[in-house]
């Protein structure tokens, strides 16, 4: 009687093991998350080209990240009709417009444009427009659980 006892519970053990190997690893069985990334632009000039080919090369690798561009103080210039690279002399709008119908979201901060004297009228129709960009990197970030990128 007790072999036929320590047969069957060990049946039951091989049971339970193989049904947890045939579930994956926990890591496994969790559903995927998908990437948030903010990327901050203060500097056209330094940043304009790099940043917009590193969220490229993100959604290339990675097409299911949701991502966010905020730009305040001098990285508004890359949104305004017209903009070039200072030393390639790309321009900026195409980029863009790619990011944007990739469903990238862009913020360019109101208060630069009040304090430089700029008017929404001067920007590519990509660009939407918030309030402060500062407060929406922090929105992004704390509310919206957006990872923070400033190339």
């Amino acid at each position: 009687m007790k072999s036929v006892l320590k047969s069957v519970m060990t049946a039951i053990l091989m049971a339970v093991c193989f049904a947890f190997a045939l579930s994956g690893t926990p890591s496994q069985a969790q559903t995927t998350v998908t990437p948030m990334v903010v990327y901050h632009f203060d500097d056209a000039k330094s940043q304009g080209l790099k940043g917009l080919r590193s969220i490229r090369n993100q959604l290339d690798t990675v097409p299911a990240t949701k991502l966010a561009i905020v730009a305040h103080a001098d990285g508004v210039d890359m949104f305004m009709e017209g903009a070039t690279d200072a030393a390639s002399k790309i321009a900026y709008a195409p980029l863009i417009a790619d990011l944007k119908s990739r469903g990238v979201d862009i913020y360019v901060c109101e208060l630069t444009l009040m304090g430089r004297d700029l008017s929404p009228d001067q920007f590519i129709l990509e660009a939407d427009f918030t309030r402060s960009g500062v407060v929406k990197l922090t929105e992004l970030q704390q509310v919206g659980g957006y990872a923070y990128i400033k190339p």
